[in-house]
């Protein structure tokens, strides 16, 4: 190592510094920008407000800052927390399987719980049981239900037989239990005509959100999570050498590998249950991050949370002003600078360290 290099697995702080900025960026930007433009400045200023201790005069009047506090800034704050777990996530399975290409949607966790939302609203119907934004108040927990009963019934079938359980196993049950409740969903939809707009506008993702109530639903599970997954990312730098030597480094790859699958699970469910299905984030910020940054997890899992939040906040700003006064749901937003984005994974992942 030359003099006064840093290690390649430490988390340099002009990554940390970058990835914080990124955030505030786009929290201003997200709160400023809409149908009713407001001044940056004082919008910041407005936001440095909630801050105890800070009184600044932004300048604002009382109906703009009630745009500011309770309409835009919780919807802000909701890419944040959803785009900082789905990269924490995809972050997280492309460790545990040693794939950059892998992402939130393997084990069958996106299809469980859009399975069961779909039963959720096409039975129960989305209007008898909303909260403020029209997100049932049941979602988050049906979801949740439906992702784990995907992730349980991926981890039997991979071990069917007698075979031991590898990650090769898991990625090919993950994608029979998938296409399994794809098909199931599908099948539900077409039982109930009335609900599949309901049904659309859910699966292709969104974080229209009239008040805090969605945010305090989804901030326990974040905490929760990134605080495990983030605890063990050293785990997953000598996983990434094999299982044989990770156990002679006195690591247990298979208990290992299953805490940070149901961590990184839970993580996707929870952003599911309250923001629909959103592609792609889950494989182009851990990518990214491991090309500018390195490829230790020290580095990816913290930064691709930070990062995360920032591009699903800059994508649903897009989503709702591109087309306004309509709105483009947040999934196709994700899906057009995704899709490219995958195939040029794919095509240079031999050329990739992982």
């Amino acid at each position: 190592m030359r003099p006064g290099r840093q290690p390649a697995g430490r988390l340099r702080p002009r990554w940390v510094l970058a990835g914080v900025l990124a955030v505030l960026v786009a929290l201003v930007g997200g709160v400023a920008l809409g149908p009713v433009s407001l001044p940056p400045g004082s919008v910041a200023a407005e936001l440095l407000n909630l801050v105890p201790g800070v009184h600044l005069d932004s300048g604002l009047n009382e109906r703009e800052i009630a745009i500011v506090t309770e309409i835009r800034l919780p919807r802000v704050v909701l890419g944040l927390l959803v785009g900082a777990m789905l990269a924490l996530a995809g972050g997280c399975f492309q460790g545990v399987f040693r794939n950059p290409l892998a992402d939130p949607s393997l084990l069958g966790v996106a299809a469980g719980a859009g399975l069961a939302v779909t039963v959720l609203i096409a039975y129960r119907g989305a209007a008898s049981d909303s909260a403020l934004g029209g997100v049932p108040l049941t979602t988050p927990m049906v979801a949740f239900a439906g992702a784990i009963s995907a992730v349980v019934l991926a981890y039997l079938l991979s071990a069917g037989g007698g075979r031991e359980r590898s990650p090769t196993t898991l990625i090919l049950a993950g994608v029979a239990v998938s296409a399994f409740l794809v098909a199931a969903q599908t099948y539900v939809m077409q039982r109930n005509i009335d609900a599949i707009r309901e049904v659309y506008s859910w699966l292709l993702g969104h974080l229209s959100t009239a008040g805090w109530s969605d945010v305090r639903v989804v901030l326990p599970y974040a905490g929760v999570t990134a605080a495990v997954i983030l605890l063990l990312r050293r785990e997953l730098d000598v996983l990434s050498v094999g299982d044989e030597e990770a156990a002679s480094l006195g690591l247990h790859p298979q208990r290992s590998r299953y805490v940070l699958l149901a961590a990184a699970s839970l993580a996707t469910a929870a952003a599911v249950s309250v923001s629909g299905l959103i592609g792609f984030v889950g494989i182009i910020v851990p990518h990214t991050v491991r090309l500018l940054a390195g490829a230790s997890y020290r580095a990816i899992l913290p930064l691709s949370m930070l990062f995360g939040g920032a591009f699903l906040t800059v994508a649903d700003l897009v989503a709702r002003t591109a087309a306004s006064p309509a709105e483009i749901p947040i999934g196709v937003v994700t899906a057009f600078f995704g899709a490219p984005f995958f195939v040029l994974v794919l095509r240079t992942t031999g050329r990739v360290a992982l």
